[in-house]
């Protein structure tokens, strides 16, 4: 597989941040009451990645080390400014709906962690499509959740209504339970097609079987010293 397309496979499916990384945990639990507002935010982490990702890794030989968190704390910060701006003008609406959790973005474990995990490791090229791929895949996963709770919750999708107006919402959707239940059957779906989520705890390149395995310290080797 191409390593650039690669990239975009792993932050979609194998990587995905909020299904298998289980990072960003507070966006997704509390702007996904609808899909627009999945979307939204979704598309708004997307941006930052990017360009975060793209700058760190031109500016990755001029950083200093002893500066380097803060310095990606205020390229991040001046991206989520620009970004917070441009809702604001443009998509008001929306805007009021994610609140505080626009500026939060700046704090975002995604997004200092692949701009210190990977982007100030590789060229542009491999960083651009990375933050890509992490953005897409946690667009992906906001919209989906925030679908799934707005349908069950109001019986509408992307605002409009499409289930008959016999169906009675079920209120606790779109209440903070209704993000936890939604996320916890899409891992469920997941572990049923062998993605693991982080939860797994596996040494990389683990299968998970311990009677071959010359690798030492990982998760399982911890639970067979415990029994």
């Amino acid at each position: 597989m191409n390593k650039y397309v690669e990239r975009l496979y792993n932050g979609i499916v194998k990587e995905n941040p909020c299904t298998v990384l289980m990072l960003g945990m507070c966006p997704t639990l509390a702007v996904t009451t609808s899909a627009i507002n999945g979307l939204g935010m979704g598309l708004s982490t997307l941006a930052v990645l990017i360009f975060s990702n793209l700058i760190i890794s031109l500016m990755r030989k001029i950083i200093p080390d002893q500066v380097r968190l803060p310095a990606y704390i205020v390229i991040v910060a001046s991206l989520v400014t620009v970004v917070d701006l441009l809702l604001q003008a443009y998509v008001p609406s929306l805007y009021a709906a994610l609140g505080i959790y626009i500026p939060l973005i700046v704090v975002n474990c995604i997004i200092l962690g692949r701009a210190e995990a990977y982007a100030n490791k590789v060229g542009p090229g491999l960083a651009f499509f990375d933050g890509l791929g992490m953005g897409l895949g946690f667009t992906i996963a906001l919209t989906i959740i925030g679908l799934v709770r707005e349908l069950l919750g109001n019986g509408t999708a992307f605002n409009a209504a499409v289930l008959p107006e016999s169906f009675t919402p079920i209120a606790i959707f779109v209440k903070a339970p209704g993000a936890f239940l939604v996320i916890g059957f899409m891992i469920a779906i997941l572990n049923a097609f062998h993605i693991k989520n982080n939860a797994n705890d596996l040494v990389q390149g683990c299968d998970g079987c311990c009677s071959h395995c010359s690798k030492t310290g990982c998760h399982n080797d911890k639970k067979e010293e415990a029994k």
